[in-house]
């Protein structure tokens, strides 16, 4: 995949609305996906965006609030319906097996596909997922309850071969692996040729954090910095600082801090309080600090091509099937 892509299936808090749904993204980067939280309504989402439930591999529960996770036993149930075969993950909160499985059981519901769940550490960084091109990593956040966030992170890609330094020194094909690694290269004559001449860098990995419900971690540059794409709460505005700090969330002012202090590209806001009615004031509170400031809103998707690093967005069309 040369794109992150990025589809915001939900972006507001606790109370579902008839145009407004609960927390839930689904994100695709390094030829993975990930499903991340769950909140009411997600399965109908995922057929707006049009996305095919058999790609969903893995599924990330932030933490155990009703509006991030309160769709995951319907959706379990549908895979269930659709005859699903493949094997699911289900990361989160050490509780989520014991309340997924009870649910199950109470209700009688057979669940014939694997089903395997991930408890994540609540005391620090660690990783979740892992294959030879990309991280992923769960960190705890500050909210009421055990709360995670999600870091995914592309690894390095080796560095390109330059063609005509190739030809030139008359390099085997079984040495190019050796000197994409960064080896440098002796030729005929016992030269050493530095890796440098014989390769370029490639494009930088790409990365993506998720932080949901959580007071502002000032120290979250600790588990991540420079990401591509950051995405923070920001359920209220300033003027409600005292309610964001007794409910333990976040202003838009502090997330766009949060994402100063982190040296983000790009910042993502979302979870808003149903209390309002459109989003401008949030998004100006939020770039009056950090500018480069972007609604999350409900029905976009976004996406980052790896070369040229240009964030594209676009409005997903509704499902018609």
């Amino acid at each position: 995949m040369e794109q992150l892509s990025l589809s915001i299936l939900g972006a507001s808090s606790a109370i579902p609305l008839s145009n407004r749904s609960p927390s839930a993204q689904f994100l695709g980067i390094g030829n993975e996906f990930f499903l991340i939280d769950c909140g009411e309504g997600t399965q109908v989402k995922l057929r707006q965006h049009r996305i095919g439930f058999g790609r969903i591999k893995h599924i990330l529960i932030s933490h155990l609030h009703g509006d991030h996770f309160y769709g995951l036993i319907p959706l379990l149930t549908t895979l269930q319906l659709l005859d699903r075969h493949a094997a699911l993950h289900i990361y989160g909160p050490e509780k989520l097996e014991e309340l997924v499985r009870h649910q199950l059981e109470l209700t009688e519901s057979k669940i014939s596909y694997p089903l395997h769940f991930h408890a994540l550490d609540p005391d620090r960084k660690t990783c979740i997922f892992e294959n030879k091109h990309l991280e992923v990593h769960s960190f705890p956040l500050r909210h009421g309850i055990t709360c995670f966030g999600f870091l995914f992170q592309e690894k390095p890609l080796p560095r390109k071969m330059l063609k005509e330094e190739l030809e030139k020194y008359d390099i085997p094909v079984a040495e190019i692996r050796r000197i994409k690694a960064g080896s440098d290269w002796i030729d005929a004559n016992g030269k050493r040729i530095p890796n440098e001449e014989l390769t370029e860098a490639s494009a930088a990995p790409m990365s993506y954090a998720y932080c949901t419900d959580t007071l502002p971690v000032k120290h979250l540059h600790r588990y991540f910095k420079g990401v591509d794409l950051l995405y923070h709460e920001a359920t209220f505005l300033s003027s409600e600082k005292d309610r964001a700090l007794q409910t333990n969330h976040s202003t838009a002012a502090q997330a766009a801090e949060i994402a100063e202090i982190c040296k983000a590209e790009q910042l993502l806001i979302g979870h808003f309080s149903v209390r309002y009615k459109d989003f401008h004031g949030l998004l100006a509170e939020a770039q009056s600090v950090f500018p480069k400031t972007l609604i999350a809103g409900e029905g976009l998707h976004f996406s980052l091509d790896r070369k040229s690093r240009e964030l594209k967005i676009e409005r997903e069309n509704s499902y018609r099937g």
